[in-house]
């Protein structure tokens, strides 16, 4: 089993507290003999539509020397999974989330957001004091 990251009862909270459901912890994504570990799996029923959304979070909180090097980790590991999940299970997104402090810092500077759009990596920013969600980014 995998090790929990620092922030993630605090994002459990903050998407319970957006009404999402916790459906994985962690979401074990299995595919031919592979198994991984993401963090949480959560849907959300969308009443207006009457469907569901589900998705698989990536808890990131890049406090590590070289924040370079903690986002080439999390880009192979973030495609890993969308890789699989688009076999598996593609009706869920995955989410990469990360904290407000480390999206207004880093992931800001126009080389990171060009390398995040290249890759179509989707966002998830949360404030770990306040355990709210503060945005989505597709």
């Amino acid at each position: 089993m995998p090790q929990y990251d620092l922030y993630h009862n605090e994002v459990k909270n903050a998407l319970n507290k957006d009404n999402w459901t916790i459906t994985d912890d962690p979401y074990t994504l299995e595919y031919k003999g592979l198994r991984l570990y993401a963090d949480l799996g959560a849907e959300k029923l969308l009443a207006a539509e009457k469907e569901e959304q589900k998705i698989v979070v990536e808890i990131k909180v890049f406090n590590s020397l070289s924040r370079v090097t903690e986002l080439q980790k999390a880009i192979g590991q973030y495609n890993m999974y969308r890789s699989i999940l688009r076999r598996v299970s593609p009706e869920r997104k995955l989410y990469l989330t990360i904290p407000e402090d480390i999206y207004q810092d880093f992931f800001q500077q126009p080389a990171i957001q060009d390398i995040v759009s290249d890759q179509t990596i989707y966002l998830l920013i949360f404030d770990p004091n306040r355990e709210a969600i503060i945005q989505w980014l597709n």
